[in-house]
C-alpha cells in the first residue's frame, strides 16, 4: 500500500539528511484494508511502514489467507478455474478514499508467478485487474478486484483413474465378445465389477463436492 499526507513532509537537510523513517502501523493514519472473500487467515506480524520525507507512506504487509470460491467441476480433470480476490474498504466512501493499482495486471501475474516455489495441482494462467465502485446504502465504496484464473494439472488423474478405467472397459468387452465359456465369463465379469467398484470409491474420494453440476467423469 502506498499513500501520500501532505503534513508529513520534511527537508532532509534540516534533519542530517535523513530521508525516510520507519514508524509503526499506528503512528499515522492507515487506509484500512478488507479482502471480502476472506474466510480464514494469519494476519502478518509486520505492523511497521515506511515514511518518506515527501510525506509519502510505503506499507508491505505479507498475508496468508484462505478465499471462497465457487467451482464449476463439469469438466473436472480438465477444467480451469476463476477466482476473485476483492480488495474493499467500506469505511470510506469514494470521496474520502479511492484505491488504485499501482501494477498493471501483466506485470502482477509476473510478480505473482515468481512466488509459486512449487509444482503443485493447480497452473497459474492468468490475472485480471478491474476497479470499480460498489454502491451500498445509497454510497459508493472503491474496490479492486483481482481475477485470478488457474488450470487443474490433470496428469495424476489421468494415470490412476481414466486409464484403468479405459482398461477396464476394454478387457469388459474383450471377455464379452471372446471365446471363452460361459463360466469363465462370469468370473471375469465379477472381478471386472470389483475393479470398478474400487476405481469408484477412489473416484469419489478424489472428486470435489462443491460443485451444483457434478463432473462429467462421475457420470459414467
Amino acid at each position: 500500500q502506498e499513500w501520500k499526507n501532505p503534513f508529513a513532509t520534511w527537508d532532509p537537510q534540516d534533519f542530517c539528511n535523513i530521508s525516510q523513517v520507519i514508524l509503526p502501523l499506528d503512528t499515522y493514519w492507515s487506509p484500512p484494508i478488507f479482502i471480502l472473500e476472506r474466510v480464514d487467515g494469519q494476519n502478518s506480524d509486520m505492523n511497521y511502514m515506511v515514511l518518506m520525507h515527501n510525506g509519502t507512506f510505503n506499507s508491505t504487509r505479507p498475508f496468508q489467507v484462505t478465499l471462497t470460491c465457487s467451482l464449476i467441476i463439469l469438466k473436472f480433470p480438465f477444467d480451469t478455474q476463476t477466482c476473485n480476490l476483492s480488495v474493499a474498504s467500506f469505511l470510506y466512501p469514494v470521496r474520502d478514499l479511492v484505491m488504485k493499482t499501482r501494477r498493471t495486471a501483466s506485470e502482477s501475474m509476473k510478480d505473482s508467478q515468481s512466488f509459486f516455489l512449487t509444482d503443485g495441482e493447480w497452473k497459474f494462467t492468468n490475472l485480471s485487474i478491474i476497479e470499480y465502485t460498489e454502491i451500498l446504502d445509497d454510497q459508493g465504496f472503491s474496490v479492486i478486484t483481482y481475477l485470478i484464473s488457474m488450470e487443474r494439472r490433470p496428469t495424476l488423474y489421468i494415470l490412476n483413474l481414466i486409464l484403468p478405467t479405459c482398461a477396464l472397459y476394454l478387457l469388459d468387452m474383450a471377455v464379452l465378445f471372446g471365446p471363452s465359456s460361459l463360466e469363465e465369463k462370469i468370473n471375469f465379469q465379477i472381478a471386472i465389477i470389483l475393479g470398478s467398484s474400487m476405481l469408484a470409491v477412489i473416484l469419489n474420494n478424489s472428486l470435489p463436492t462443491s460443485s451444483n453440476k457434478p463432473p462429467v467423469i462421475g457420470t459414467h
